[in-house]
C-alpha cells in the first residue's frame, strides 16, 4: 500500500495497548511508515513507530486509518481520516463494536491484507451541521453517526420546533432530537426508538428523545432534505457531533443538518450481509431459520 498508517488507540484499555504493539510491531517489520498520535505513541513503546502531533495527522500523507478500540476510538480515527478521504479500519476491542470490522484474534491476517491493499472500501454518509445565532453562522460541525440537539438542565423540558426543507413540521417539548444517518441508527437513535436503516439507504433519520407531543414518531427523510431545529426556550441546549464534539447552544439558535459534503470511508474485509452483522453484533435468535426452499 502506499502512504503512511496512523493508529488511533484507546490507551485507556489494556488490550487495546497490547493490540496495538502487536500491529505496529508487524507493519513495521514489514517496512511499512506506521504512526501514532503523539500523547499515544508515548503509551505504546513500539521500536519504528513514528509519533505526530493530532493537529497535523490528517496532513501527513496517509494511506490509512486504524482504530483500535470500541466504536468511540473509531469516531475519534473518522476525525482523521475523513478530511483527506483516507481508509479507516476498525479492530474492535470494546464491546459491541458495530461500527469495528475485525476482532482481536484476526490481527495477523489483518496485517498481511493492510500491507498488500486486499481490502474493500465502502463509503459512508456523514452530516454537516450549522449553528445560526441571529442570523450568522455561530459554528459548524459534523457527525458520522448523529448530530443531536439536547436540555442542558435536567428539571426542565427542552422546547424545539423542527423543520423540513424550509417547512415548519412540529413543535416538541421533552429531552431534545436526534438526526442521524444509516450509521448511525444502530447507535443513539436506536436506543432512542428509531429504526435500524441498512447502510446502503441513502437518508437521514429523525429521533425524537422523550417528546411530550402526539405526533413524535421517528421520521426517515431524503439525503437531499435540509433538517433545522430551532431552539424556543431557555435554558439552552447543548448541540453533539457524534457525542464527542459539543457546543452550547442559546434561545432562538437555529440548527441547520445537512448531508455531508464528504463521507468516511470504512475499510471492508469481509463481505457478509448486513443482517448477519446484525444477528452478531446483537446476538439476535435465529434459530429455527431454514432458508429458501429449493422447487
Amino acid at each position: 500500500m502506499t502512504g503512511a498508517i496512523l493508529l488511533v488507540v484507546h490507551t485507556g484499555r489494556r488490550e487495546a495497548v497490547s493490540a496495538a504493539r502487536e500491529l505496529a510491531g508487524r507493519l513495521v517489520g514489514a517496512g511499512a511508515d506506521v504512526r501514532a498520535l503523539a500523547g499515544e505513541a508515548e503509551r505504546l513503546h513500539c521500536e519504528g513507530l513514528a509519533p505526530v502531533k493530532p493537529d497535523e495527522a490528517a496532513d501527513a500523507g496517509l494511506g490509512l486509518v486504524v482504530a483500535l478500540g470500541g466504536d468511540g476510538t473509531l469516531l475519534r480515527a473518522a476525525e482523521f481520516a475523513r478530511p483527506g478521504g483516507t481508509p479507516l479500519l476498525g479492530v474492535n476491542l470494546g464491546h459491541i463494536g458495530f461500527l469495528a470490522e475485525v476482532d482481536r484474534s484476526d490481527l495477523e491476517a489483518t496485517a498481511e491484507r493492510i500491507l498488500t491493499g486486499a481490502y474493500d472500501v465502502e463509503e459512508r454518509m456523514t452530516l454537516d451541521v450549522v449553528i445560526l445565532r441571529n442570523g450568522s453562522e455561530a459554528e459548524a460541525g459534523w457527525a458520522l453517526n448523529d448530530v443531536t440537539v439536547e436540555k442542558a438542565a435536567r428539571e426542565r423540558m427542552l422546547d424545539l420546533v423542527v423543520e423540513i426543507d424550509g417547512r415548519p413540521l412540529s413543535r416538541w417539548g421533552g429531552d431534545g432530537i436526534v438526526c442521524s444517518t444509516p450509521t448511525g441508527s444502530t447507535a443513539y437513535a436506536f436506543s432512542a426508538g428509531g429504526p435500524v436503516v441498512w447502510p446502503t439507504v441513502q437518508a437521514m433519520l429523525i429521533v425524537p428523545l422523550s417528546a411530550h407531543a402526539l405526533f413524535a414518531r421517528p421520521l426517515v427523510v431524503s439525503p437531499e432534505s435540509c433538517v433545522a431545529v430551532e431552539v424556543i426556550t431557555e435554558p439552552a441546549a447543548v448541540l453533539f457531533c457524534d457525542g464527542r464534539r459539543t457546543v452550547d447552544l442559546h434561545a432562538r439558535d437555529r440548527i441547520e443538518i445537512r448531508r455531508g459534503q464528504l463521507p468516511v470511508r470504512l475499510v471492508r474485509l469481509r463481505s457478509a450481509p448486513f443482517a448477519d452483522r446484525l444477528v452478531e453484533k446483537f446476538r439476535l435468535p435465529v434459530r429455527g431459520w431454514r432458508g429458501p426452499i429449493d422447487d
